[in-house]
């Protein structure tokens, strides 16, 4: 790994490999690497151009494939002395893909790496040593080595020229790279660099550039922000050191260069340092930017009341302190691949808000399941940070959540009251008009039957008028009853009736009651009394369970068939007593039963069949005030049971 001495950041992998793979491109011998079969494994661009082959073309060669003078055996005894010797120096004739041939002095080193052998090699042209090796081995094989001297001295004329064309191209390299490239040799002095290192460093004409000139160190310790650091890690930095190095210079105009540097050899000797300078102050911006704005960003994030979260492809990558209190998940477990989905129950889209005609983003209503198992609304906005965060080149979600549970259960609730006020209201309605229904009827009879008195009364006999004063007796009867239900309804619903129970044979009183049930029906229905259990006495309060059992009864009688027997049955066990009351009548809908009991509410199947709707709603309070229970069956068509368990104390 590389190191920055003044931030002390750490180079990625991939960019110290593309590193690593720049410089080693800037080195003027040809590098390359073989296997133990002398397959060429990689090569550098010096080396293409001193073979004249592309690269793709020297990576599937061997040495046979360029080396004049190879044989397979003296490979192998190379191969095993390379292995016992760490590392070889010798020379070979390659040939180049025009066909010239040139002298190459080696240098080879042995590597093994994860079980594999190679060697890695350092080739340089030694083409000056040709004619005296060509001029010696075409003695020993030609019979005319004049010829073949020319021949290799043509060759080398050649070589010569391409030479002076690779240095050439290596200048222009040098020249066109956007980084500026300094060489220093093992004594201290820049050999090489390139317009772009001057241009960076914006260095004078009229200064030397040397290491040794106390002018240009001036300069360069002028210009930085911090001297001491420079000469540290830079200036004083040996060229034979054997380490690589990056560091950060800061100059006093805000820029800041990056400074990348390796040694320099020539088989296993040091021969110097090359330097790679590049401008990273934009980059340095920028980073410092997001670090403040990251900061910036934790600080409102865990500051804040609302819950946020960072979601990427529906998993939680970052979630604040607020949204760890809400879920009741530590941060340890929402960020260990924490599906949101697992969170999230339900949802609900309210509206879309565009961004700059771009972006959006979306308000919605989510419910969701807390760690422990709590179910919690939330009003969230979810937008998309497309182009300003990403992981891994994928979108990133922001979800800013506030819990709003107890708003929607008080809005639930008020929905609920709005729609009992509503059913309420349109209940009170029908009463007032069926109480008006109630009173006129009555109210005519007792109207028209004064009348005709008035008026026929001496002209009548006492008999005839005797029956019209009955109708008006029965009507104000009517009248006094319908009043008597409408103020005993008023009572249980400001809560002024109360229970007074004392001591009764329930036996006896509900006798009682069925004879004036009877009396006042006409004794038109039969009614079928059953008791059992000992109900000989009981405390109950006489007034309301007179009213509960005959408003029961009478409405068991109002909504069945003449012809029909009504069941009243008597339970006493265990200090309970159960009133039960069975007709075979119209029943009762389903759909009504859940309402029966609510005031100013009848059945949908009544039909003209009179009432008020509040009697079964004053019993069901008269119930309550006992501290018992009312429950109803009914089928339509069939009949309808009410069973009315009260407490009670036996003596």
């Amino acid at each position: 790994m590389l190191f920055d001495t003044s931030s002390q950041s750490v180079l990625q992998p991939e960019e110290e490999l593309k590193l690593a793979q720049f410089l080693i491109n800037q080195v003027a011998d040809a590098a390359f690497s073989v296997g133990l079969n002398a397959q060429i494994l990689y090569v550098n661009d010096a080396m293409c151009r001193m073979s004249e082959y592309s690269r793709e073309e020297l990576l599937s060669m061997t040495l046979q494939d360029i080396d004049v003078d190879f044989s397979a055996h003296n490979w192998s005894d190379k191969w095993i002395a390379l292995k016992e010797k760490g590392s070889l120096t010798f020379k070979f004739r390659y040939q180049t893909r025009t066909g010239r041939v040139f002298l190459v002095e080696m240098n080879l080193t042995y590597i093994e790496y994860q079980g594999k052998e190679f060697g890695c090699a350092f080739a340089r042209d030694s083409s000056d040593e040709l004619v005296g090796l060509s001029v010696q081995q075409y003695i020993d094989r030609t019979s005319d080595p004049k010829e073949e001297f020319e021949q290799e001295v043509i060759e080398y004329q050649r070589t010569q020229t391409e030479l002076e064309t690779s240095l050439s191209l290596l200048r222009s390299t040098l020249e066109s790279t956007a980084n500026g490239i300094v060489a220093v040799n093992f004594e201290g002095e820049i050999l090489c660099y390139n317009q772009k290192f001057l241009e960076m460093w914006q260095f004078p004409n009229s200064v030397s550039l040397s290491k040794k000139s106390h002018r240009a160190k001036g300069f360069f310790e002028n210009q930085v922000k911090y001297p001491e650091i420079f000469r540290q890690a830079v200036w004083e930095m040996p060229s034979q050191s054997d380490k690589q190095s990056y560091d950060l210079v800061e100059l006093k105009d805000g820029r800041v260069f990056a400074h990348y540097s390796e040694p320099q050899r020539l088989g296993d000797k040091i021969i110097g340092r090359v330097w790679s300078i590049w401008d990273v102050t934009e980059s340095r911006k920028t980073e410092e930017a997001l670090r403040l704005n990251e900061a910036r960003f934790r600080t409102l994030a865990e500051t804040t009341e609302a819950s946020i979260f960072l979601i990427c492809d529906s998993r939680i990558c970052y979630a604040n302190s607020a949204a760890e209190v809400l879920t009741g998940y530590p941060k340890k477990e929402l960020f260990n691949n924490f599906n949101i989905d697992r969170l999230i129950t339900s949802k609900k889209l309210r509206q879309v808000h565009k961004q700059n005609g771009a972006g959006y983003s979306e308000y919605q209503e989510m419910q969701i399941r807390t760690k422990n198992g709590v179910e919690r609304w939330l009003a969230c906005t979810v937008g998309v940070l497309d182009g300003m965060l990403d992981f891994a080149r994928k979108p990133v979600e922001l979800l800013t959540a506030i819990d709003i549970t107890d708003y929607k259960q008080a809005e639930s609730e008020l929905h609920q009251a709005l729609e009992h006020a509503k059913r309420l209201s349109e209940l009170r309605e029908r009463f007032v008009s069926m109480l008006c229904h109630q009173f006129r009827t009555p109210l005519n009879i007792v109207s028209f039957s004064a009348d005709l008195l008035k008026r026929h009364i001496h002209q009548w006999t006492e008999e005839k008028n005797r029956s019209y004063l009955d109708l008006i007796t029965v009507a104000v009867q009517q009248i006094s009853e319908l009043l008597d239900e409408i103020l005993l309804y008023g009572q249980a619903e400001s809560a002024r009736l109360e229970c007074q129970p004392r001591q009764l044979n329930l036996e006896r009183f509900c006798t009682d009651i069925l004879a004036q049930v009877q009396i006042a029906g006409g004794n038109q229905k039969a009614i079928n009394f059953v008791s059992q259990g000992n109900c000989s006495t009981g405390y109950l309060d006489p007034k309301l369970l007179q009213h509960i059992l005959t408003n029961l009864l009478s409405n068991a009688i109002k909504y069945s068939p003449t012809s029909s027997t009504v069941t009243f049955r008597l339970y006493c066990q265990n200090n309970q007593v159960v009133f039960q009351i069975e007709d075979s009548g119209i029943g009762i809908p389903v759909v009504d039963q859940q309402q029966i009991f609510e005031p100013f509410y009848r059945g949908s199947n009544i039909d003209n069949i009179p009432g008020t709707g509040l009697g079964l709603s004053i019993v069901k309070t008269l119930v309550d005030l006992h501290g018992g229970e009312i429950t109803v069956e009914s089928v339509v068509g069939v009949g309808t049971t009410f069973t009315v368990n009260l407490p009670t104390v036996s003596s």
